[in-house]
């Protein structure tokens, strides 16, 4: 079996391509044992930095978290037995499979109904299952979240669907494979600004959101999975509530982003941001400009920007030239 690691998602402002780089600049401005990254996302650049000692990861989306603690911290599983349950998923007579919350929500919109029917089944099948470990559980779960990216009727996120009249059927279940990890390791499903006063780590990698797009509202179908609460939703897009709503999606973004350096506890603070400030999209302008994040970390030490020209992963429409991803390094006082 052909097993999913952790960078093989689709995911906005993925730093996956930009890995070596982002390790070779923190690597050469510090000598270090601990890193700490708050803003986590994929986690691909915690697996990048998993030769340290200390490892902090963090991340308020609770899709995000189940990932972590399935790649990173699964010490309790029988594989095997989790790949006879992946071969009995793939084995389902869909023709015989009932409609379910899946389906009925997601149906010939995000997903085929087909496919929704067997996410909707496999879901409710890992919840009643009364032989599996915390770490299977979610082992199984991130597998699901993994599988559903690969099969789902969109562009990369879940802020809409592409108008088909007919959707294929693509859904395969696959498993991610848990990472064997030498490192002390903290996982968190917090608020970074929150958790960023009671930790403290050689390295702090920052990289929070910059714009306006809710992290919780782009990725909300894996969240509606990985919770499996069935909310009621609305609108076109069938979204729940609003949940997870970031405060730097918002017009006090700056101020968010002061609280966060002047309580990171560190030698060195490495900080990612790119140039969509200028973009022509409203909800891709930035909150906060280079100029901003520049005053606020050298009050924190001496800072330097390195640049790099990278083709982000954007999943929208915005659509712009000379794209640059930057890395601030600052030398904490």
């Amino acid at each position: 079996m052909k097993f999913f690691q952790i960078h093989n998602r689709r995911y906005t402002g993925s730093k996956f391509k930009l890995l070596n780089w982002i390790y070779d600049e923190i690597n050469r401005n510090t000598k270090f044992n601990s890193f700490f990254d708050p803003f986590s996302g994929t986690g691909c650049v915690v697996h990048k930095f998993l030769s340290c000692k200390k490892i902090i990861i963090n991340d308020f989306l609770e899709s995000n978290f189940i990932i972590f603690k399935a790649f990173f911290n699964s010490k309790t599983f029988d594989l095997k037995k989790l790949i006879d349950l992946a071969n009995q998923f793939n084995s389902l007579k869909i023709n015989k499979l009932k409609d379910n919350y899946f389906s009925i929500n997601f149906s010939k919109k995000y997903f085929s109904h087909n496919d929704s029917k067997l996410i909707g089944h496999i879901r409710e099948v890992i919840n009643e299952l009364n032989n599996l470990t915390p770490d299977e559980k979610n082992i199984l779960l991130a597998s699901l979240i993994y599988s559903v990216d690969r099969s789902a009727n969109t562009v990369g996120h879940y802020d809409a669907y592409i108008i088909k009249d007919n959707i294929d059927d693509k859904f395969k279940f696959r498993l991610i494979k848990p990472y064997k990890i030498n490192s002390d390791i903290k996982i968190y499903n917090m608020d970074a600004n929150e958790l960023i006063k009671s930790e403290s780590s050689d390295v702090i990698y920052v990289d929070p959101p910059y714009n306006s797009r809710q992290y919780g509202r782009f990725y909300h179908i894996l969240e509606n999975l990985v919770k499996w609460e069935k909310p009621q939703l609305f609108g076109k897009a069938l979204k729940p509530k609003p949940t997870h709503v970031s405060e730097y999606c918002k017009i006090n973004a700056v101020n968010k982003f002061k609280e966060l350096i002047q309580n990171a506890k560190c030698k060195l603070l490495a900080v990612s941001y790119n140039n969509t400030y200028d973009s022509k999209s409203g909800s891709s302008k930035n909150k906060i400009t280079m100029e901003q994040i520049l005053e606020i970390l050298k009050s924190k030490g001496k800072t330097k920007i390195n640049k790099k020209d990278h083709n982000f992963f954007n999943a929208g429409k915005t659509n712009f030239k000379n794209h640059k991803e930057y890395l601030f390094i600052t030398q904490v006082d």
